[in-house]
């Protein structure tokens, strides 16, 4: 494209621009000048230019695709989306939990694995990780969990000591700890590794059946993993390897994909299974309820703008469409409001009517007016009316899904469940699922992990929390701080430079 072949700069109004170079002033060598609106609206957009990042997953990317229904599931839920042969548009983000913006990909952190599927029903958002649990079961320690990950007050860095200090002093962590401390704990790349709704949620069928059931996003790309050295080493030679790898791949075609299954779980089971089927650090084994192939999940076109489409976009458990709903679990339901509460605050209260948040679908809403909002709705704009507004239609709901709860108000957790415990599933993780060699790891990750700056009696804790989940193990933790913890830098020797190192000692 030639000079005389390209666009002219305009004011954000459309106003041709005298100058890309050149501020107005008096004379070349003279003041400034109020009038040089471009100048003014150059530097007031840049000032206003970032929005406040998430509170946890500031750090993530994404791109967008198509989900297509792969086998018939209609016996246990009416939703379009998931109906036969259906296909629908999808947008994806996958991020890590505590590190901001800026951070490395690479960190040892949970991976959030966000999807919003437009429907012909709305939209359908499912917000989980690339585990199947989580550190906690109630939403009242979710601040403090966040705040225990991120950094002091006083020196503004990351601390373990904080870290184990949260963990061990709430052993319900202690299922989703051994996720994050074994392989799994840094995939190789976004498309190496599951992603999970991790919560149990609502399916109804065309009469009504109700139907608990949990999500599984298995990667087609098989389980990739980095080792505690290989992440650390790649946080130092490309902080945003997982962002440009998922669109360098997509960029050439290598389009990733996750088959869904889900477990489903009829009604009733849910009050006499062995574990409390709606407890978020738990998983339903396999072998009790086993998975079911839904579709097909293909990611094929790369974002244009970061900023409108990833940084923008806005997932909350709370849009489920009919066929779809909510379960007792109580960070599900806490997490209806907190998401949508935190796009309120952070994108304004009309986010919906950001292009990657709207429905593909014609909306009939009430809402109006406030910041930012493109689209008001016509007159009427209340409800009950006589003017022909929208009316609501019971038949085209199943109102997020419904249960029967009975009880006094307390403020306890469920004790119904005859194999409920802290530790349990944790301990069949290590024993059952992982091999020596990986044992083996999460040993040593670990006690790594355990060396960086924790202290007693935190430290006393941790070993405890360890044996409790296995007591080889723990045993196996406790020998190997032990035996490093007089050590200030273990990797001192093989990373500092020899010529300084010989000055030491010669000192």
């Amino acid at each position: 494209m030639t000079s005389t072949e390209r666009p002219f700069t305009t004011t954000d109004a459309g106003v041709p621009v005298a100058s890309d170079e050149h501020s107005l002033s008096v004379g070349p060598d003279g003041p400034l000048l109020l009038q040089d609106h471009y100048l003014i609206e150059q530097m007031a957009n840049f000032n206003r230019e970032r929005i406040p990042e998430r509170q946890p997953h500031a750090k993530g990317g994404g791109a967008f695709g198509s989900f297509q229904v792969t086998a018939d599931v209609s016996a246990w839920t009416r939703a379009a989306v998931f109906s036969p042969g259906e296909q629908a548009d999808v947008l994806a983000r996958f991020s890590t939990v505590a590190g901001e913006r800026g951070s490395p990909d690479t960190w040892r952190d949970p991976r959030g694995f966000a999807l919003k599927f437009y429907t012909r029903d709305g939209n359908l958002d499912l917000v989980g990780n690339n585990t199947p649990v989580f550190f906690i079961r109630d939403p009242m320690k979710f601040q403090h969990f966040i705040r225990s990950q991120k950094r002091r007050q006083d020196n503004n860095l990351r601390d373990h000591d904080m870290q184990w200090d949260f963990w061990s002093l709430s052993p319900e962590s202690a299922h989703q700890v051994t996720w994050l401390m074994g392989d799994r704990g840094i995939p190789r790349t976004w498309r190496h590794m599951n992603g999970y709704g991790s919560h149990t949620y609502m399916w109804i069928n065309a009469a009504g059946e109700r139907f608990w059931v949990k999500y599984h996003f298995v990667t087609d790309q098989g389980i990739e993993t980095f080792t505690q050295d290989e992440a650390d080493q790649m946080a130092a030679v490309d902080t945003d390897y997982h962002q440009r790898d998922l669109f360098e791949h997509i960029r050439d075609g290598q389009f990733p994909t996750w088959t869904l299954k889900v477990q489903v779980m009829p009604f009733e089971e849910a009050k006499t299974y062995r574990f409390n089927p709606f407890d978020l650090t738990k998983v339903w084994p396999h072998g009790d309820y086993p998975l079911h192939e839904v579709g097909r999940l293909t990611l094929n076109r790369n974002v244009t703008d970061y900023h409108t489409e990833i940084e923008q976009a806005a997932f909350e458990p709370n849009n489920v469409v009919p066929g779809t709903g909510l379960s007792p679990d109580k960070m599900l339901l806490a997490r209806g409001f907190s998401y949508s509460d935190a796009h309120r605050a952070r994108l304004g209260v009309n986010y919906k009517q950001i292009p990657v948040n709207s429905a593909k679908v014609e909306t009939h809403a009430y809402s109006k007016d406030g910041a930012m909002r493109v689209k008001n709705v016509p007159d009427p704009v209340y409800a009950p009316n006589s003017y022909g507004g929208p009316v609501a239609d019971p038949a085209r709901t199943d109102d997020g899904g419904t249960w029967a709860s009975d009880g006094e108000m307390v403020r306890a957790a469920a004790t119904l469940h005859a194999e409920d415990d802290d530790f349990g599933q944790a301990g069949t993780l290590v024993r059952e699922v992982m091999d020596e060699a990986a044992r083996e790891r999460l040993v040593t990750n670990i006690v790594g992990h355990l060396l960086n700056g924790v202290t007693e009696p935190i430290l006393a804790r941790a070993f405890d929390y360890w044996s409790q989940v296995d007591k080889d193990l723990g045993a196996k933790v406790e020998a190997g701080v032990r035996a490093k913890q007089d050590e200030t830098d273990p990797k001192q020797a093989e990373q500092g430079n020899p010529a300084r190192s010989s000055m030491q000692r010669k000192a």
